[in-house]
């Protein structure tokens, strides 16, 4: 079987490698697996919601290729997400393979794409290590590390002295624990760790354990669209009044999902790559064309994820006149743009973006709850992959 599958995704890449140069009669296809159901669903509702808002505002052909998106629902299972991934490189001769929810969902296909090379480019997936699966992946996100240091100067420059970090125990919850607690420690503080299931998580017995250490910060990660069941349960065993402070990443008050935790989420600070109150032309015309096309509905930073890789695609499919493969990974590679989250570009060295980080704090506005941005930590690389000298 597995001697099969090999062949076959060489076969495909020999056929795709064989094309050369574009014609205006190629149809280029990109296979997007996305979790549409499920409890990840809202990212995949996000992310598809943009790609097609892009494909509108950009039209359906660049470079001469016309560019036809298959979505496919991995419901947030990692088995279903390689399989989809060998069905659409093998049977539908996709050119480029995107989307991927969360870390394992990404991490499985990567395999398939180094040996067929096609371009993975990951919208949502956030664990450092994800690029490291494949030099085919390009990442269109941004890493937990990337959002979680920034947080921690932020918290040891306003008195913090004790934290708890509470992270669903996956990929980018370690990461964001280790990037907390490491740099925590070393600036004077002092850290108890909790994890919490990735599935099902009931957060009320991780919460009266963070209360009784009586910390003055609790640090939470949660994946995109849980952040709601996590405030209620913060709100439920009453920490809210407490006096103990919650610090977070941008996962947790997810622009998506804020207006749903009420008055809970007022005045939590975090710190992340986007936000719908982004003050920037070019934000407030994606947001307005995003709520326009999808009932109102506010884009967070799984859609910016989503429609910045688009861009990656139409962009670099420019550059090398209508050609995919490598050719499309290396024009990817090094690119810079202006997004609705800010300044970014692609790490040659390790097809990680490179970005802004911002410092948010929940405040009502015009009757609705948003991050507003009130400090900027300008074009931060993966600290992780920086460690390493990459």
């Amino acid at each position: 079987m597995k001697r099969r599958l090999v062949l076959a995704l060489a076969a495909s890449a020999a056929a795709l490698a064989a094309t050369g140069a574009a014609t205006a009669q190629e149809l280029l296809k990109i296979g997007l697996i996305l979790p549409m159901t499920g409890p990840f669903a809202s990212t995949g509702k996000q992310i598809d919601a943009a790609v097609k808002l892009y494909m509108q505002q950009n039209g359906d052909a660049v470079a001469g290729r016309k560019v036809q998106v298959i979505l496919k629902d991995d419901t947030g299972a990692a088995d279903t997400t390689k399989r989809l991934a060998q069905e659409l490189i093998v049977n539908d001769k996709v050119s480029v393979l995107a989307g991927f929810g969360l870390t394992p969902l990404a991490l499985a296909p990567a395999p398939l794409a180094t040996q067929a090379k096609v371009p993975e480019i990951v919208m949502a997936a956030a664990t450092a290590t994800i690029t490291e699966a494949s030099p085919y992946i390009v990442r269109s996100s941004f890493t937990l590390p990337q959002a979680t240091v920034p947080m921690v100067e932020w918290a040891t420059k306003n008195g913090l002295k004790k934290v708890v970090t509470l992270v669903s125990d996956f990929g980018p919850g370690l990461d964001a624990e280790k990037a907390f607690s490491e740099g925590f420690t070393k600036a004077g503080g002092t850290v108890e760790n909790l994890r919490v299931p990735l599935r099902n998580p009931d957060f009320s017995p991780f919460l009266q354990r963070a209360a009784d250490a009586k910390p003055d910060a609790v640090f939470v990660f949660v994946p995109s669209g849980v952040g709601a069941q996590f405030m209620k349960q913060f709100s439920e065993r009453g920490l809210d009044k407490s006096g103990i402070r919650l610090i977070s990443t941008g996962d947790v008050v997810d622009d998506d999902i804020l207006n749903e935790m009420g008055g809970v989420a007022a005045g939590v600070v975090s710190t992340h790559h986007y936000s719908a109150a982004h003050d920037s032309p070019e934000n407030k015309a994606f947001v307005e064309a995003f709520r326009k096309a999808n009932g109102n509905m506010r884009p967070n930073f799984m859609a910016v994820g989503g429609y910045d890789g688009m861009h990656l695609v139409y962009e670099g499919l420019k550059k090398t006149n209508g050609q995919a493969g490598e050719a499309l990974l290396k024009a990817m590679s090094g690119m810079s743009w202006t997004s609705p989250r800010g300044p970014v570009s692609i790490d040659p060295a390790t097809r990680d973006i490179v970005q802004n980080i911002y410092v948010r704090k929940v405040e009502t506005r015009d009757g609705e709850l948003y991050n507003v941005e009130f400090a900027t930590i300008p074009n931060v690389k993966d600290p992780v992959k920086a460690a390493k000298g990459n």
